[in-house]
């Protein structure tokens, strides 16, 4: 009997392609504690799916907080040691306690992991400062709410980013962002403060800088955010599902790019 079941599993393996088998883990969290966005499950499935197709990943998809410990699990679950990266599509104050966030800091900058944030990912933690140091900042409105966005692409040669025209549009929610700098992230994509109402009431950065995703080196980790993500329609533009693509091998190392922070380039 035990010889005809080990003879099943090499069986099943044998059908397993080698790449399949090699996979990297992605954990995405799409735990809600503020705004509930609408598009939370479809950018998460379509997480998933741009895994499953390219054949680069996989993904364990979570609405609690459970997997984001490096303590040793039962029933099966797993811990931080099984993922090469986590992804967060979330809002507010979530179910961690002091050692999960302990353990989260350190997959990343001490373990050399990887941490993508989605669009609401800086609307969370603001009690935990640690948190957007990592992300690179935290959201303080959208002053334009849903718009066609002018982007430009500051880093063309960007592995996550270079597919997209020096310059285009579109329809999303664009964060404004607090407690950023340039000092400590390398700005790939921003919004044309040329061809945006800067006189709107709820435009607080009188530098008119608006970043639109970056990267940085987190310790040995990576870290990408981008403020794209609020409607499906954005999730559903190829030009958009490659740079997640893109972004998450990046953040799981199996890409590498300049994280150098960098200054504003000049008009």
């Amino acid at each position: 009997m035990v010889r005809a079941l080990l003879a099943a599993a090499m069986s099943v393996a044998a059908l397993v392609p080698a790449h399949a088998q090699n996979r990297k883990k992605l954990l995405a969290i799409g735990q809600i504690r503020g705004f509930d966005h609408d598009a939370t499950s479809h950018g998460l499935a379509t997480i998933w799916k741009i895994g499953q197709e390219s054949g680069e990943w996989d993904t364990w998809i979570r609405t609690d907080t459970s997997l984001v410990t490096k303590k040793k699990q039962t029933a099966n679950a797993k811990n931080l040691d099984f993922f090469d990266a986590v992804l967060f599509y979330t809002t507010g104050e979530l179910d961690l306690d002091d050692s999960q966030k302990a353990d989260l800091l350190r997959f990343v900058r001490e373990d050399g992991k990887g941490f993508i944030g989605v669009h609401s990912a800086i609307d969370t933690f603001y009690k935990w400062p640690e948190y957007g140091e990592m992300t690179g900042g935290y959201f303080d409105l959208h002053p334009w709410n849903q718009f066609q966005a002018p982007v430009v692409v500051e880093d063309p040669s960007n592995p996550i980013v270079k597919h997209f025209p020096k310059e285009f549009s579109i329809m999303d929610e664009i964060y404004q962002v607090k407690d950023f700098s340039r000092d400590r992230v390398r700005v790939l994509m921003s919004l044309d403060a040329s061809r945006i109402d800067l006189a709107n009431k709820n435009v607080k950065r009188t530098d008119k800088d608006f970043a639109v995703a970056w990267i940085r080196d987190y310790g040995k980790g990576r870290v990408f955010y981008s403020t794209f993500g609020h409607r499906e329609d954005s999730w559903n533009r190829p030009d958009v599902q490659k740079m997640w693509l893109e972004a998450v091998k990046y953040a799981m190392g199996m890409t590498k790019a300049d994280a150098t922070p960098r200054p504003r380039p000049a008009k």
